[in-house]
């Protein structure tokens, strides 16, 4: 198997287009725009890419940003191994050379000293300097990349330079409408229409309280979770209270009001 080959989506993921996201990408790529997404925690955001990859037949390689990550981690460094020295590509010179598309996520949390190593790639020049190695990657004619970050958890610490965003095109996700969300979620879990629109109800209840008490409301993620416990056999009950209640709070009272909203629908 071929490097490439290694980083292809090879069966097609499932992915229930909301409005025109698809379209709008597509388009895109075809003009190589690096593209910014937006959307809350589990709403679909890199299945998205997945299915986009998997659809234009490019491979995706993904990083999962992170504070402690620095630019020799996208763009690489030297190993030194029992023949000697050698360098190692990072994941972002990988997909330059591949012509892969590179699909950082949730950028926000990379230091901004890191995040601008991506710049020579988001502009006419599409060009990546390995100053380390004394080299210039001119990238792949089908290089891609892509960001993704989740607005609601925006600071000023926090937030993509303006020099960076105006370097992208931007799609906005959010959860979907509820018979939509319930449609995603039956079919990801196999289990009935009907289990899927209750914990849709509940995540919707949960997601109001959301700057009231909760940071972050039930997401998409979330409730497959429950209901591929629920398809299982769990008591729907246990099911919600320990995938949908427990991992999004720890206040009594908080936690007692959402596990009320579960009872109300099982």
């Amino acid at each position: 198997m071929s490097i490439i080959d290694q980083y292809k989506i090879g069966k097609q993921p499932y992915y229930r287009a909301v409005a025109d996201e698809v379209d709008l990408y597509g388009s895109a790529y075809s003009v190589r725009m690096p593209m910014m997404l937006k959307g809350p925690t589990g709403c679909g955001k890199t299945r998205f890419v997945e299915y986009m990859a998997w659809k234009l037949g490019r491979p995706l390689i993904t990083v999962a940003c992170n504070e402690d990550m620095t630019a020799s981690d996208l763009v690489g460094r030297f190993l030194l191994d029992a023949s000697g020295t050698r360098w190692q590509d990072g994941p972002l010179a990988l997909a330059a050379r591949l012509g892969a598309i590179c699909y950082l996520d949730e950028v926000v949390e990379a230091r901004q000293d890191t995040t601008v190593v991506i710049h020579p790639l988001t502009d006419a020049r599409r060009v990546l300097p390995l100053e380390k190695k004394g080299e210039l990657i001119q990238a792949h004619p089908d290089f891609q990349l892509v960001i993704s970050y989740n607005p609601g958890y925006q600071s000023l610490m926090k937030d993509l330079k303006q020099s960076t965003k105006q370097r992208f095109g931007a799609l906005d996700f959010n959860y979907p409408s509820h018979e939509i969300e319930a449609e995603i979620v039956a079919h990801e879990t196999r289990g009935s229409l009907d289990v899927a629109n209750k914990l849709v109800s509940i995540a919707e209840r949960a997601r109001n309280l959301k700057g009231h008490g909760l940071d972050e409301g039930i997401s998409t993620r979330m409730l497959i979770y429950a209901g591929s416990l629920i398809a299982s056999g769990v008591n729907p009950l246990s099911a919600c209270r320990m995938t949908l209640v427990r991992p999004i709070t720890d206040d009594p009272d908080m936690r007692d009001a959402l596990d009320a909203a579960v009872s109300t629908f099982f």
